[in-house]
């Protein structure tokens, strides 16, 4: 399908106000849409169904399904073609932005918020606390269409999506971190945490507090997961870049234990410290009693669940014969919803937060939502 046809599909199918989810995975051309048939609220019970997810960042409520089964799933390989490629990740332009745009009582409160975060740590059993804010951004693009194909642009090695259901909302966003992806038994998971502003150079220094936070969250995943897996393969730690800001990262690789169930390795992760914080049931506890607003969907999960996927020899790729021996695998790819945004009467909700830690300085974490605000502002 051209990429024309395919926006026109999904343009069509928003406008009878009919479910729908578009998205592109990191470092890839090829465009994807589920669009449902009709306007039921589809969840999923124990992660066994096909479709793709939307979950809430409180793992009490429950996980949103598109099932394959009442959905056109349709594809484009050139979904990056109608948004003049040559605009890669680097071309994020905040510069005309105002970074006091928001209101001086979101900075009051959300400073308050960190430091109460950090006389937590220090006087109870919680080490690190995820704190956020939202912020309204009035009368920008509201056309989701035209905001998707800027996050194409701008978000090269992001999960960029656009979802929409009548019942529930709009959501978009470009997530630079990947919650888990399984392929048969084998799966990997990304620990991300630490944020600073990208200044033409991947070779930072990174303080104590960003260098914990991101043990922390590798602990965690490790920890939680040992009675679902057989070994553990944990990468050195790197910076990467997304969009104007620079992250520490840790892949970690490991095969499943035979039939280990979905549900339970989501229960275990599901949200992680670089989302949450640990201990993971105190920090969710701070976070729904003090930050005073609903998180929704913002660090949630979203993504591919148990896909089916055709894995042909390496060896094989030109040669007839082999192609016999592709393999067909169920394969499930969920990510972590960040730099995301809800579109709601004509206004942009842009969620932003940060890893609190007993080192934190409670104007520079509220610093870092600006510098995070202003990259995803910069679509609308």
């Amino acid at each position: 399908m051209t990429s024309d046809d395919f926006f026109k599909r999904i343009e069509t199918h928003f406008n009878k106000q009919l479910p729908f989810v578009i998205y592109r995975k990191p470092h890839q051309e090829k465009g994807s849409a589920r669009l449902q048939s009709n306007t039921h609220l589809h969840f999923t019970e124990n992660f066994t169904e096909k479709g793709f997810v939307f979950s809430p960042f409180d793992d009490n409520e429950k996980t949103i399904l598109i099932p394959n089964e009442v959905s056109d799933v349709i594809t484009t390989s050139y979904v990056s073609s109608s948004t003049s490629t040559s605009l890669g990740i680097n071309s994020v332009d905040t510069s005309q932005l105002n970074a006091n745009s928001a209101p001086t009582d979101s900075k009051t409160n959300h400073i308050n918020l960190v430091k109460k975060g950090v006389e937590a740590i220090h006087t109870s059993d919680l080490k690190k606390v995820v704190l956020s804010r939202q912020e309204t951004v009035n009368g920008s693009e509201t056309n989701p269409i035209s905001i998707f194909k800027r996050l194409l642009k701008l978000y090269k090695s992001a999960f960029v999506y656009c979802w929409y259901h009548p019942k529930v909302g709009l959501w978009l966003g470009a997530t630079p971190e990947t919650l888990i992806k399984i392929e048969g038994n084998r799966f990997s998971i990304m620990a991300l945490a630490g944020t600073q502003d990208y200044n033409g150079s991947l070779d930072v220094v990174w303080k104590n507090k960003e260098q914990q936070e991101q043990q922390f969250v590798t602990d965690f995943i490790i920890d939680n997961l040992k009675p679902s897996v057989d070994s553990f393969k944990v990468s050195n730690v790197e910076t990467v870049k997304a969009g104007n800001l620079v992250h520490l990262k840790t892949m970690i690789s490991a095969q499943l234990k035979p039939a280990t169930p979905l549900k339970n390795v989501i229960k275990a992760l599901h949200p992680t410290p670089a989302v949450c914080g640990l201990p993971k049931l105190i920090a969710k506890q701070f976070i729904l009693k003090h930050e005073n607003y609903n998180r929704e969907f913002y660090t949630g999960f979203l993504g591919e669940l148990n896909c089916e996927i055709t894995i042909a020899p390496r060896s094989g790729k030109r040669n007839i014969e082999n192609r016999a021996y592709s393999v067909t695998r169920k394969s499930t790819q969920l990510y972590v919803n960040l730099r995301c945004m809800q579109l709601k009467n004509q206004q942009a909700i842009i969620y932003v937060g940060g890893g609190i830690t007993e080192s934190s300085n409670a104007e520079s974490e509220w610093d870092e939502t600006v510098s995070k605000s202003l990259v995803i502002k910069s679509v609308l």
